[in-house]
């Protein structure tokens, strides 16, 4: 369902209506001479999908020694 609202009262009355609109979430047709010109919408709430970035914030437990390589050199075998 929307909601119509000439050019000029909208100009007058510009916050009030963006303000009605997120509450009550209808969008406003902006028209001008009685001809829709324009669509106000609230905007869609984000996804509940979280990003992946910083998912992992937290995790590490304890870390007591950064500068030991993560796995000891013998279990490599690019030389051979």
């Amino acid at each position: 369902m929307t909601t119509m609202i000439g050019a000029a009262e909208f100009k007058a009355r510009c916050l009030r209506v963006i303000r009605q609109m997120n509450t009550d979430g209808k969008q406003v047709t902006i028209t001008r001479w009685g001809r829709p010109v324009a669509v106000l919408s609230p905007v869609q709430p984000p996804d509940d999908h979280p990003s992946i970035i910083g998912a992992m914030r937290g995790s590490v437990l304890a870390y007591h020694d950064p500068f030991r390589p993560a796995a000891d050199p013998s279990d490599w075998s690019a030389a051979e």
